[in-house]
């Protein structure tokens, strides 16, 4: 479902090396296999028509298939949509810890929180990011609080990195206001932002920490 690959450009991570290792250790299904291209093509089509108005047959037709061949993968529609769901915040999770992991300085470690998130609303993850953001009502309760338990590393990560930077002098905005801050901002760029345009994603994440970071903080 998750097709994009993770490789070192610099120090950058393009999201294939963590993926790898995710499907190998089971954290994730193998996008190859008749169960992630179903995510995939699930994912594609919630973006694109909403997840109440993509039915069954819908789903099997992009893939290819019949639709009760569908149950032997998944029980329901509703199941199909929270593996989608789940898939992407155990990637984002992993992807942040190793880029954060990577970085030598606070700063570079902001430049992870915004380059990371960016990565995956504007690359190949865009479609599961972009189901996770708008379709999180049509999950029962009980799944949204298995998803938000599954982001709580993500945001902790997020929460570990301002609070550095603010012990270092460095943000502008305080902690708690500035994640929720930068995050309607990035997720708002998907309204905007052409991946093809003038700006490269290193581009508009120089952009974004401009916003978080005191004027004179020496980048």
């Amino acid at each position: 479902m998750l097709q994009f690959i993770i490789i070192k450009v610099g120090r950058r991570l393009q999201v294939g090396v963590i993926l790898r290792k995710l499907i190998s250790e089971n954290k994730i299904i193998d996008p190859g296999s008749p169960r992630g291209k179903l995510l995939a093509s699930a994912a594609k089509l919630f973006k694109k028509n909403g997840y109440n108005k993509t039915t069954v047959r819908d789903l099997a037709a992009e893939v290819g298939i019949l639709s009760g061949s569908i149950f032997h993968h998944f029980k329901n529609k509703e199941e199909i949509l929270f593996a989608v769901m789940s898939e992407v915040v155990v990637a984002m999770d992993a992807a942040l810890k190793s880029e954060i992991e990577e970085a030598g300085t606070t700063l570079d470690k902001l430049r992870s929180l915004i380059y990371i998130e960016l990565q995956f609303i504007h690359g190949k993850t865009s479609n599961a990011t972009a189901v996770l953001i708008h379709e999180w009502r049509a999950l029962k309760p009980e799944q949204q609080q298995q998803i938000l338990s599954s982001q709580e590393n993500y945001f902790s990560l997020w929460e570990e990195v301002l609070e550095q930077a603010k012990s270092e002098g460095i943000l502008e905005v305080e902690p708690a206001y500035l994640r929720h801050m930068l995050h309607g901002a990035l997720i708002w760029t998907s309204h905007w932002y052409q991946a093809d345009g003038e700006l490269s994603i290193d581009d508009l994440t120089e952009r974004f920490l401009t916003l978080a970071i005191k004027s004179d903080v020496d980048r």
